[in-house]
Formats: C-alpha cells, sequence, structure tokens
C-alpha cells in the first residue's frame, strides 16, 4: 500500500516541485509579473497602477524624461536668467542710469525786466577703476554655476529614477514569489483534501493546509499594495506609465570621489561665483558712483541784453567710503565661507556614501553566492520532502514548515541578483556617473 501512495502521489508532487516557482529567476532591470497589457492577471485587490515596459526607452531617455518636468527645473531657468542679466549689466557702457535734468527761470511775474536763463544737463553715472572688469568675472562665474547647477540637479534625478526603477524591481519580486508560494499551497490544499476524503490524512490536516494557503493569500495581498505603491512612486517622479526594457548598468571604473563629481563641480562654482561678489562689492557703491555731468546754458540779463551761451563738464569723485562699504563686503564674505564649508560636508559625505556602495556590492556579492547555493539545496530537499510525504514518511506539519524555508531560500536568491544590480547603479551614482 504504502508503495501504491509512493506511484500515486510521488509524481503529481515531483511535477509540482519542479514548477515555475523553482524556475530560473529572469534577467534583472526587467519588469515582470503584473502589467498594464497582461490583462489576463488576477488582482486580489482591483486596484491597478498600470506601467508598461518599453523596449525602445533607454534609461538615458528615461532621466531626460524625468528632468524635462522636474520642478527644480525651475530653479535652473532662474539662475540661467540671471546670469544672463548680470552679463548684461556688464557689458553696458555706464554703470547706472542716466539723467537728464532741464531748467528754465524768467522774471515775468517778478520785476519783469526781460531776464530769462534756460539750461539742461546730462548727467551720466560712470564705472569705476576695475569695476566693470569684476561686474564681468561675476557674469562669467555665474553662467557657469547655472551650468553646473543643472548638472547636479540631474544626477539628483538620476539617483531618485534608479531607485524608483529599482523599488519597482524588488517589489515585483517580491509578488513573482508570494504567487509561486500562494500556487503551491493551493495545489497542496487540494491533494490534502483528496487524501482526507480517501481517509488517508487527518481532518487536522487540511485545515492546516488551508490555514497556509490563506496565510499566503494575505502575503499576495501585501505583496501587490507594495508593487502599486512602487508603481505610484514611479509615476510621480517621472510623470511616465513606461519603464526600459532593460535598466541594468556596468560598475564604473572610478574608485574615488573625484572633483569632476557633478556635486562638487556645482559648490565649486558657487564658491567661484562668491569669489567674484567679494571683489565687485569692494569695487561698488550703489548710492555713490563717479558721474559726469554735461550740461548747456543759454541766459540774459535784460531785454536789452544779449543772450549769453556756455556749457559745462562736471566730475563727482567719491572719497573715504571704505567705512560705509564694509558691511556688504562682509555679507557676501559670509556667504563665500558659507559656500566653503558646504563643499567641506558635501565631499565628506561623498566619501561616505562610495564607501557604503562599495560595502554594499561587497556583501552583496557574497551572499548572492551563498544564496545560490541555499537555493540549489532548497530545490532538491523540497523535492524530497514533498515525495516523502506522499510516501507517509512525514507528516504535514514538517512539510510546510520545509516548503516555507526552501521557499525563501529560492526568493532570496532572485532577490540578491537584483540588489546586486542595482547596488551597482547606486555606486555609479555614488561616483556620479551618468547612465
Amino acid at each position: 500500500m504504502n508503495g501504491y501512495r509512493h506511484i500515486k502521489y510521488g509524481l503529481p508532487v515531483l511535477l509540482l516541485a519542479t514548477a515555475p516557482c523553482l524556475a530560473e529567476p529572469n534577467d534583472g532591470g526587467r519588469l515582470p509579473a503584473i502589467n498594464a497589457n497582461q490583462g489576463t492577471e488576477k488582482l486580489m485587490v482591483e486596484h491597478l497602477d498600470p506601467i508598461e515596459t518599453d523596449p525602445s526607452l533607454s534609461l538615458p531617455q528615461l532621466v531626460d524624461l524625468t528632468l524635462e518636468k522636474y520642478p527644480d527645473r525651475l530653479i535652473n531657468e532662474a539662475l540661467t536668467q540671471e546670469a544672463d542679466a548680470l552679463a548684461e549689466r556688464s557689458d553696458a557702457w555706464v554703470a547706472g542710469s542716466t539723467a537728464l535734468q532741464l531748467g528754465y527761470m524768467d522774471d515775468r511775474i517778478a520785476d519783469d525786466l526781460g531776464s530769462r536763463e534756460a539750461s539742461a544737463q546730462v548727467e551720466i553715472t560712470t564705472w569705476k577703476w576695475g569695476q566693470r572688469e569684476a561686474g564681468q568675472a561675476v557674469a562669467e562665474r555665474a553662467s557657469l554655476s547655472a551650468q553646473k547647477q543643472s548638472a547636479a540637479v540631474k544626477l539628483e534625478v538620476t539617483r531618485l529614477v534608479r531607485e524608483a526603477l529599482w523599488n519597482m524591481e524588488i517589489a515585483n519580486i517580491g509578488l513573482q514569489q508570494a504567487q509561486n508560494a500562494l500556487s503551491i499551497s493551493e495545489q497542496l490544499m487540494k491533494k490534502v483534501e483528496r487524501r482526507v476524503e480517501l481517509g488517508d490524512l487527518p481532518r487536522a490536516d487540511l485545515l492546516l493546509a488551508k490555514g497556509e494557503y490563506l496565510q499566503n493569500r494575505a502575503l499576495v495581498t501585501q505583496a501587490e499594495a507594495e508593487v502599486m505603491h512602487s508603481r505610484k512612486a514611479y509615476a510621480s517622479l517621472t510623470t511616465l506609465s513606461r519603464v526600459p526594457g532593460n535598466y541594468q548598468e556596468k560598475q564604473s571604473g572610478l574608485t574615488e570621489v573625484t572633483t569632476n563629481h557633478p556635486m562638487l563641480e556645482a559648490i565649486n562654482a558657487v564658491i567661484e561665483r562668491k569669489q567674484a561678489e567679494v571683489q565687485w562689492t569692494k569695487t561698488t557703491d550703489p548710492v555713490n558712483q563717479p558721474k559726469l555731468s554735461l550740461g548747456a546754458k543759454s541766459q540774459r540779463d535784460g531785454r536789452s541784453g544779449q543772450d549769453i551761451e556756455s556749457v559745462g563738464v562736471g566730475v563727482v569723485m567719491l572719497f573715504g567710503g571704505e567705512a560705509y562699504n564694509a558691511p556688504e563686503i562682509a555679507k557676501v564674505n559670509l556667504e563665500l565661507n558659507n559656500a566653503k564649508a558646504t563643499r567641506e560636508h558635501l565631499y565628506r559625505q561623498l566619501e561616505k556614501n562610495l564607501h557604503e556602495a562599495e560595502h554594499a556590492l561587497e556583501v552583496t556579492k557574497a551572499e548572492l553566492a551563498i544564496a545560490n547555493e541555499l537555493k540549489q539545496i532548497a530545490e532538491t530537499h523540497l523535492k524530497m520532502t514533498e515525495i516523502s510525504f506522499s510516501a507517509g514518511e512525514i507528516n504535514l506539519l514538517d512539510l510546510l514548515k520545509i516548503q516555507a524555508r526552501s521557499l525563501e531560500a529560492i526568493r532570496n536568491a532572485k532577490l540578491q541578483e537584483a540588489k546586486l544590480q542595482r547596488n551597482i547603479a547606486f555606486y555609479n551614482q555614488a561616483v556620479g556617473v551618468q547612465p
């Protein structure tokens, strides 16, 4: 009888043990599981945030599309406009506004002797010595800073895109494995139910199998929610419902944070601009700029007198304004030192990020090797356990424990593969490399 049971139940269980849940994992960097164009997929909760795989969409294109609608682009546009305005100021021939003064006087309502006077004067604000060159330096540094800031924002967008993509990938792996576990528990429950009907197993085993099945249903529901949350986060960031067909990256050959890192280039450009602004402030007095005046006057003393025409030139020179300009210079110098302090903090943080990325890669590679070995053992053990259960050599509770450990080992192997690809992307992010 034991031999009959071994043949009767061993073959179906063996087929079950080699079902898709034990298949080799798909290549990382793709979006399996629930897809917008997979209408046959049945959800536990009817809430679908559709995301489609677009083979024609590359990771660099995705970053560019996300950047086009990323809110910080408005800051970049404003910085560019500011740089253009500074360039326009420094290219002007005069250092400020030009004033025209007109005057006319006569004695009609007084002595009425025919006396009159008419005058006109143009006042031009002139550049101080070296002031225009200092203004041009500020404009150049501001333009460079705007460009470097744009590159830094793009790198930040790249980080967010990388995280969103791999969060979806890991959530999808969790859902796939939960669905596989549910499928196995459902098939096992049906087999246990049949054996209970035949009197081969007690009814308590059926309750145990049903409980395992319901727990797996709950896990699938939770995994679906995680997938939908990750999709919503991706769609909110990118404003797209498409993902690249493949977003795996090759690890950069850089091994340290260099001065070419976009974040460092951005803060260095800010420091250079602040240094130029210090020089500009030293040469500038917004209230008392040097002025050149050109004027003409026509006058006569009485009706019998002759008109006297004259022209004049005047210059306003400034002295002793250093004490009044010192607070403004100190203010700009404070901003310069704040920028330098920010650079020091940033460099330390970037070095820390790189160290963590390197360590995460090393750990993941080691864990992946162990996980693959455990996966092979788990697959073999699960097959043997299923056959032993069919032969009546172990009870259902032991089977479920071994099955849970085996499925966890299989899930962990696939998860570590995805984490390895994710950590390669994070390493590239740490050294400031764009995809």
